[in-house]
């Protein structure tokens, strides 16, 4: 990964031979060069494009390199600048690292070499900080979509939908009630395709205060308005060349939707309080648990921002319609936690999580997990450790794969957990590596179970319940 990237360079200082200098040295390393003889005209530069590396004079006119740092440091907190100054001295190198410099240089160069290898060593820098920080985004993606737990056929169909759109620039809209996991589909999307290593951004237009979104999303120029005290570029712009992930799509203002229309059309952002435009490549997926299409009919949200995001539809189902995924999913919450990882569930307390209604889903049940976990004692899950709101439940039927609540016993529950790790083990031919990745539970655990219902020697003559077929 760090190989790809692409480090742009900016040297700042008002002598020019020296600017010719270092941008040689510069693109001899591979690096895209820029150059700017004043502070002013480099912080110019720096809203178009922002610099990976900037090695700045110290002693320049109108303003110090000083000053210029700490400009920078506010506006791109994540670029590497560097100074140089023929006035060296202990204080000024000191003064300028309080400042936030990565290093310090004397000029003239002498000999050359000198300067290759320290910004040789300024990208190297660069590099591995970003490459630190899409291995972690990666493994949180990997972990995440771990977490799309599930067997039934509706969650199956989720993920072929993300291995489908995983590599795509089409714009997907997922809908689905609070707490089904639309945004784990979306990062799943992102982290798992050609883009992986592109930025993702994630808005909560639900979160947003509407005076504020229209500044969050396109940026803003300094003194646009009260309290924008300097240039910020905008959520759409800092996600380019990756994916934006706007949740709770129709929350946003229609004012703001025109905005968004308009983008999507364009591909381009104006900054508030700026006469000029960016292109911005970015995919878009959204998000809602609204009913949008009745919204637009209703006149709440735009019809034509429905068709243009609507391209492809990713329908989360809510948990009481794939409640065959429970134990599935309480084993994964359950090897996700340290002090739960060995506790058991008894078949009391699983008949009471197959029996309530989920109006927080899984999110909810996730929260149940961890209560029970935190109050029991590491061992054992009943009834006792599970919120009031679950234990006094009214019993239901969900999608038809599991029985009467009223007749659910413990053998009723051990049929629900063999069927399904059954069903997953055919289904993969036996591969027990990807039979655990597919039932988001832990190798051991696997093992344990397959053991326990004797599947794995020959799984066409082992019984399944009827139930759930």
């Amino acid at each position: 990964m760090s190989e790809q990237l692409d480090i742009c360079f900016l040297v700042v200082d008002d002598e020019e031979s020296i600017r010719r200098l270092c941008m040689k040295v510069a693109q001899g390393l591979g690096f895209t060069c820029m150059e700017a003889g004043t502070g002013e005209e480099a912080l110019a530069l720096l809203e178009e494009k922002p610099a990976h590396i900037i090695l700045t004079d110290l002693v320049m006119p109108r303003m110090s390199g000083l000053e210029f740092l700490e400009r920078v440091r506010r506006i791109l907190p994540r670029t590497e600048v560097a100074v140089m100054t023929a006035h060296s001295s202990v204080e000024t190198a000191v003064q300028a690292m309080k400042l936030g410099a990565y290093d310090y240089i004397s000029k003239p160069f002498t000999p050359l070499e000198d300067l290759r290898l320290f910004l040789r060593r300024l990208a190297e820098k660069i590099r591995l900080v970003e490459e630190n920080q899409f291995l972690r985004q990666r493994m949180n993606a990997e972990t995440e979509l771990h977490g799309i737990v599930g067997s039934s056929p509706k969650i199956q169909e989720v993920l072929r939908m993300i291995a489908r759109l995983k590599d795509t620039r089409t714009p997907v809209l997922i809908t689905g009630e609070s707490g089904t996991g639309k945004e784990l589909v979306a990062r799943a999307i992102h982290f798992r395709g050609a883009f992986a290593n592109r930025p993702f951004v994630a808005v909560d237009c639900g979160s947003l205060v509407p005076t504020l979104i229209e500044s969050e999303l396109f940026g803003y120029e300094k003194g646009a308005f009260t309290g924008a005290l300097r240039t910020k570029i905008g959520l759409l712009q800092s996600a380019n060349g990756g994916t934006v992930f706007l949740d709770e799509i129709g929350e946003l203002p229609l004012e703001l939707q025109a905005k968004l229309l308009r983008f999507l059309q364009e591909k381009e952002v104006r900054p508030v309080g700026s006469h000029q435009k960016f292109k911005v490549d970015v995919r878009v997926i959204a998000a809602t648990n609204r009913d949008l299409e009745a919204a637009y009919r209703d006149g709440d949200f735009r019809k034509d921002l429905y068709f243009r995001l609507n391209v492809i539809t990713v329908h989360l189902p809510p948990l009481r319609e794939h409640r065959s995924d429970i134990p599935l999913l309480v084993q994964w919450f359950l090897d996700r936690s340290s002090k739960g990882s060995d506790a058991q569930v008894t078949s009391a307390a699983m008949k009471r999580l197959l029996q309530y209604e989920w109006p927080g889903n899984v999110r909810e049940l996730e929260n149940c997990v961890e209560r029970a976990t935190a109050l029991g004692d590491g061992k054992l899950i009943d009834v006792g450790d599970l919120p009031p709101a679950i234990v006094g439940g009214l019993a239901s039927v969900g999608d038809g794969q599991i029985p009467q609540a009223g007749s659910l016993s413990s053998t009723d529950l051990e049929d629900i957990e063999r069927a399904t790790i059954q069903r997953v083990f055919n289904q993969v031919n036996g591969d027990k590596v990807v039979a655990g990745k597919m039932l988001g539970i832990s190798r051991a655990t696997l093992y344990r179970k397959l053991k326990r219902y004797n599947i794995g020697s020959r799984p066409d003559l082992l019984p399944t319940s009827p139930r759930l077929q």
